[in-house]
C-alpha cells in the first residue's frame, strides 16, 4: 500500500496519507484545517546502510551526528565540484541535477517551489528569469521573507497517517 504526501499551503504541513487502491483518486482535505484538497508533493524516503546501522541508530549524541553530516555534505559538494566543467557551470540543466543532489546530500526538503525552479531550468529555461520570478516565493517557503502565516518557512511534516 503506498503513501501518498500531500502539503496543506494554510497550514504549511505535509500530511501522509495511505492509499489503500494504490493509487491517488483525489486530492484529500487537510486533517488540521479542513482546507480544500491539498498539493501532492514528492515522498522523501530513507536508505540504511545495514541493517545492523540502522538498528543501532546514531551514536555518540547528535553533535558526531551532525559533524558526520557535514562533513559528508562537505565530500559530496567536492565530488560535485570536481565533476563540473566551466560549460556545465552555464547549463542550467546541469546546474539543477547539481542543486537536486545537494538538497539531498544535507538532507534538506525540496520544497514545492524548489521543484518547479529545478524542473524548469532541467528544461532548459533562464535561471535568472526564474529567479526573478519565483525568487519572493521561494524566499517565502524558506522562510526568510517577513510576516507570518501562509507560506512561511519550509513545510514542517506532520507525523501521522491519515487514509485517503
Amino acid at each position: 500500500m503506498p503513501i501518498f504526501e500531500f502539503l496543506c499551503r494554510k497550514c504549511n504541513r505535509i500530511f501522509s496519507f495511505l492509499s489503500l487502491s494504490g493509487e491517488v483518486s483525489r486530492r484529500p482535505d487537510c486533517p488540521r484545517c479542513g482546507a480544500r484538497e491539498l498539493e501532492r508533493v514528492p515522498s522523501t524516503f530513507a536508505v540504511a546502510t545495514t541493517r545492523k546501522a540502522a538498528a543501532e541508530g546514531p551514536k555518540g549524541g547528535e553533535g558526531k551526528a551532525d559533524e558526520a553530516g557535514a562533513a559528508e555534505l562537505e565530500r559530496e559538494a567536492m565530488r560535485m565540484a570536481s565533476e563540473l566543467s566551466e560549460e556545465d557551470a552555464e547549463n542550467p540543466r546541469v546546474m539543477a541535477r547539481m542543486m537536486r543532489r545537494l538538497a539531498a546530500a544535507a538532507g534538506e526538503p525540496i520544497t514545492p517551489t524548489m521543484d518547479e525552479l529545478f524542473r524548469r531550468m532541467e528544461a532548459g529555461e533562464d535561471p535568472e528569469a526564474l529567479e526573478e520570478e519565483l525568487g519572493p516565493q521561494l524566499e517565502a517557503e524558506m522562510g526568510e521573507g517577513e510576516g507570518e502565516g501562509e507560506g512561511v518557512g519550509a513545510p514542517t511534516r506532520d507525523d501521522g497517517l491519515y487514509t485517503l
